[in-house]
């Protein structure tokens, strides 16, 4: 991240993906997988975001309960089936997990976002999380 007036700033990330594949026959395999990342700012980095949510978004814990920092995570379960050579359907069904690190409770007013369509609102930063599924029809040639 880049700070005005400080330069770049170090920002770490870290992640790990796994997944698993069993193939039942030549026409039949399902899969497990997951993986987890995080992101953490330096002290400058949480300043600079930090100053500007509180000043700007009127973030409600204040300085004190700002903190930028973020896990991701995944876990899912999918199945293919190949009836010919180089046509697959699938289907996967995947729970996504994000984990912010700002106090519990904050919250922080937003004005109206044109471009995106979001309302002029105030927004809780919390845990999020959804269940996602897909369907998916793919032929390679």
């Amino acid at each position: 991240m880049f700070v005005a007036g400080a330069g770049q700033q170090l920002t770490t990330t870290y992640g790990f993906n796994g997944a698993y594949t069993h193939n039942w026959s030549p026409y039949w395999n399902s899969a497990i997988f997951g993986g987890w990342g995080a992101v953490r700012y330096n002290s400058a980095a949480k300043g600079s975001i930090c100053g500007a949510f509180v000043a700007t978004l009127a973030l409600s814990s204040g300085v004190a309960g700002c903190n930028p920092d973020f896990n991701y995570s995944v876990v899912g379960v999918a199945t293919r089936w190949n009836p010919v050579k180089g046509l697959t359907f699938s289907t996967e069904l995947a729970y996504t997990m994000l984990d912010q690190k700002y106090a519990s409770g904050s919250t922080v007013a937003l004005p109206v976002q044109a471009g995106i369509a979001k309302p002029a609102a105030t927004y809780e930063l919390k845990d999020q999380s959804s269940l996602q599924v897909m369907f998916r029809a793919q032929r390679n040639f």
